[in-house]
């Protein structure tokens, strides 16, 4: 009976502080969850089609001679007709030797039509270089670091010819997971199969909602796919911002009002994260990236009280980052509320609570996913023996947040760039300004235990 009272009497407590989590995650959790399963029983199966259509796959290359073999291996490897792919590989005034790995592949390759492409100014205008070359009815854009599932062109293909009111596809992106399985430290693993994990809740959930609603914020320019009718109507790629990818998109769906979708059976496998400090500075560039393209496509949209409900990007826009200064506020409150003597059971109880609400609603997603991999059997049975990340990845996500918060501070004052200070260094940075703004009370104490110091010596 005290335990009912104890929860009814703090009632209010907890509806205040579970709601923004709940409203923001768990009940949009629970809605992606129903509307996917419906989408998976639902899922038209696409006619084989019989006649194969040319298609162009550009590859923008920058010293990327340790993974270049290997893109185009898969290229090779790819169970669409070899003779229908021409190859267009872009380098963006690289050092190393790429180019002797492209003459490698020529000779290994007869029956491939493979090309080599010199740019300059940054991966965006090369990519439009080899637009203006391109041949054929599609344009595949894949990055040189990863490597194509053999079934990945053929479905991709197969999506745009049964559907021809879709202009443009985006893949589905993963982690290569013997690489993972190849980590000896144990720290750097775990960050991997959580990113791991990541991407699938991110596309396969996540884009594979959004698809459904023609809301795809970004097309992920490690794999993306487009009628080169649309791309071509189109400013091509922006050399204004570091999120070019989510250009391009605009441009599709709001300038040419075509439309966009996820093909959640075309995977591409990139190598896991090397280490803390690049997940840190992909992640604030990508937010960048967001926050750039808002600011050119949405000036407008986003100063009218009628946006949020009208323009889908606008309420992801508002999610990723106006709301991420509630979210942020409401963090740090729930730890203040310790020195204003709020019991701490309640506080460490209200966390438990948020966290397990957390845990369902990533176990939702496992369930999603596991459901779409059924014609992916090796991949599918990897994923499943992760289920115990469903109790890491609030944790991972909670880390991730305040890495994508970080990209919207920096963005505010900082330059538009490709580089940005890494984890490492930003707690460097984070150093010397404490250092600087409290000198004063570091060298108090140490003049302090100088001078107890000097006392001791006297007394003895």
């Amino acid at each position: 009976m005290r335990i009912v009272n104890y929860f009814a009497t703090e009632i209010f407590f907890w509806m205040a502080w579970i709601i923004i989590p709940l409203i923001m995650e768990i009940v949009p959790a629970f809605v992606n969850f129903i509307l996917l399963i419906k989408k998976k029983i639902t899922l038209k199966k696409y006619r084989e089609i019989t006649f194969y259509p040319e298609i162009s796959l550009i590859i923008p290359v920058y010293n990327s001679e340790e993974t270049l073999r290997g893109c185009i291996e898969s290229v090779v490897n790819s169970d669409y007709p070899i003779d229908l792919i021409y190859v267009l590989l872009v380098n963006n005034e690289g050092s190393d030797d790429s180019f002797e790995i492209f003459q490698e592949c020529q000779n290994r390759y007869p029956q491939l039509k493979i090309s080599w492409m010199n740019a300059k100014q940054g991966k965006s205008k090369a990519l439009n270089l080899a637009l203006f070359n391109s041949r054929g009815k599609y344009i595949v854009h894949i990055d040189s670091d990863g490597v194509l599932h053999p079934k990945a062109l053929k479905n991709v293909v197969t999506r745009l010819e049964n559907e021809e009111n879709i202009h443009c596809v985006t893949g589905v992106i993963i982690t290569n997971d013997k690489k993972i399985d190849d980590t000896k430290n144990f720290g750097l693993r775990l960050l991997r199969k959580a990113e791991y994990c990541e991407y699938f809740q991110a596309f396969l959930a996540g884009r594979n909602y959004q698809s459904e609603f023609d809301s795809i914020y970004t097309m992920s320019g490690a794999f993306s796919v487009f009628r080169k009718s649309a791309i071509l109507r189109t400013q091509l790629y922006n050399t204004d911002t570091v999120g070019e990818d989510t250009h391009v998109t605009f441009q599709v769906k709001k300038n040419l009002k075509l439309k966009v979708r996820l093909c959640e059976n075309a995977f591409y496998i990139v190598d896991p994260i090397e280490n803390l400090d690049k997940i840190y500075t992909q992640r604030q560039r990508w937010q960048r990236g967001e926050l750039e393209v808002a600011h050119v496509f949405m000036k407008k949209e986003l100063q009218s009280a009628t946006g949020f409900m009208s323009n889908f990007a606008i309420r992801i826009i508002m999610y990723d980052h106006t709301f991420a200064f509630p979210r942020m506020i409401w963090y740090f409150a729930l730890i203040c509320l310790a020195f204003f003597n709020y019991p701490f059971q309640l506080i460490v109880l209200s966390l438990i609570l948020i966290y397990i609400l957390y845990v369902i609603s990533a176990f939702l997603f496992y369930l999603n996913i596991v459901g779409y991999l059924e014609d992916f059997k090796e991949i599918r049975k990897y994923y499943q023996r992760k289920w115990y990340f469903v109790f890491i990845m609030p944790i991972y996500n909670f880390l991730i947040f305040w890495f994508r918060f970080a990209g919207i501070i920096n963005a505010i004052d900082g330059e538009k760039s490709w580089k940005t200070r890494t984890f490492t260094q930003e707690k460097e940075k984070v150093n010397e300004i404490i250092k600087k703004d409290f000198g004063f009370l570091i060298r108090l104490k140490r003049k302090i235990e100088n001078k107890i110091v000097v006392n001791q010596n006297n007394e003895t």
